[in-house]
């Protein structure tokens, strides 16, 4: 899969080259950014690689999350749960419109055609989730035996809507079954979920 899913990211961009710039100029226009967020994500074998997305939040996102969580309890627990808000107070206006449309994960190709990440797989986790990804039996394990997918049984099976437990056991299966059919099913029901805009 890996010649596959250089040849299709590198189709993408080519052709999804003037959303792309579009969205670029936007967010730098009207939220005065820099419109690539970087941040380091667990890859293959365990080692850290910078993940590129569009900017969705404001500058200063963790003392907002900070905050918004000691003065709401349900939010609280919310974020204990699934490790995302659905109201998420750091989200741009911008930035609510790509995440509805899955549009601030379209630099995540890049990181494909550097061989960081691939087309599908497992949720890309960040470092300091390590420790509940290895709470839940050989999560850890399975997780670095493959790179972090743009889209994966997680992002077509709740998203949003799962437990980060949930999504690990998702990981799992999905390392215990993959095949290049199964990578292809993923691929075909993002695009519905996406349209539907399911689970976020």
């Amino acid at each position: 899969m890996r010649i596959f899913d250089i040849i299709i990211s590198a189709l993408l961009l080519v052709v999804l080259s003037p959303i792309f710039v579009l969205i670029y100029v936007m967010i730098l226009v009207f939220d005065k950014t820099n419109p690539i967020f970087t941040q380091f994500r667990i890859g293959k074998d365990g080692k850290l690689f910078k993940m590129y997305k569009f900017k969705t939040m404001q500058n200063n996102s963790d003392t907002l999350l900070f905050q918004y969580l000691q003065d709401n309890p349900n939010a609280q627990r919310e974020w204990d749960r699934y490790k995302k808000l659905k109201n998420d107070p750091r989200v741009t206006k911008i930035g609510k419109i790509l995440r509805k449309t899955s549009l601030d994960e379209l630099p995540q190709l890049f990181n494909v055609l550097k061989l960081e990440m691939a087309l599908v797989g497992p949720r890309p986790y960040l470092p300091q989730e390590i420790d509940e990804l290895k709470s839940t039996k050989n999560g850890y394990k399975y997780y670095i035996k493959l790179k972090p997918g743009i889209t994966g049984l997680w992002q077509v099976n709740g998203r949003n809507e799962i437990s980060f437990k949930k999504r690990v056991l998702l990981d799992i299966w999905y390392y215990q079954h993959r095949s290049i059919w199964l990578d292809l099913c993923i691929l075909v029901k993002t695009v519905a979920v996406i349209l539907n805009k399911k689970g976020y």
